[in-house]
C-alpha cells in the first residue's frame, strides 16, 4: 500500500522505519512548543493521506520512559479525510527534559478496519465472561 504525505516546512522530516518489519513509522519533531495549558506539543509539519477504510493510529514510542511525559489522549486517531498536520500533545509530569526538535517522539501505524453497522438489539448473545468487568479476570 502507498500512502501518500506532504512536508508542510522545510525542516520536516519524513516519517521513518528502523526495520523494514517495523509495525509503525517514527515520527519527528519539527518544533517543540508549550500550548496555553502548559502542554508539550510535538509538531512533525507533516500531513498524509490516510487510505479510505484505513486509520492511522499514533502511540508514543517506547522511549517515552526516558522522559517525564504522557501523551495525553494515550493513542491518537487520524482518519482518512483528515489532512492537517499530524501533532502530539503531553502533560509534563517531572523535570526530566522533554522532546527536543529532530527527535522521535511517536509512531504511526497505519491499519485496515473493517465496514461495520450497528445493529439494536432487545437482548445479545450468551458468552462465557457475560456483563463481567473490570478485574474480574483475577490478578
Amino acid at each position: 500500500m502507498k500512502v501518500r504525505f506532504k512536508k508542510l516546512a522545510p525542516e520536516a522530516t519524513m516519517p521513518t522505519k528502523a526495520h523494514p518489519s517495523d509495525a509503525g513509522f517514527d515520527l519527528y519533531a519539527s518544533r517543540v512548543e508549550r500550548n496555553d495549558l502548559g502542554q508539550i506539543v510535538c509538531h512533525t509539519d507533516i500531513a498524509i493521506e490516510i487510505p479510505d477504510g484505513c486509520v492511522g493510529l499514533v502511540f508514543p514510542r517506547s522511549s517515552i520512559c526516558r522522559t517525564s511525559l504522557t501523551m495525553t489522549n494515550c493513542v491518537g486517531v487520524v482518519d482518512s479525510g483528515y489532512r492537517g498536520e499530524i501533532t502530539s500533545v503531553f502533560r509534563q509530569h517531572g523535570y526530566m527534559l522533554p522532546y527536543t526538535a529532530g527527535e522521535r517522539f511517536a509512531q504511526l501505524i497505519i491499519m485496515h478496519y473493517p465496514d461495520v453497522l450497528l445493529e439494536e438489539a432487545d437482548s445479545l448473545s450468551d458468552s462465557e465472561r457475560g456483563a463481567d468487568g473490570y478485574g474480574s479476570s483475577g490478578k
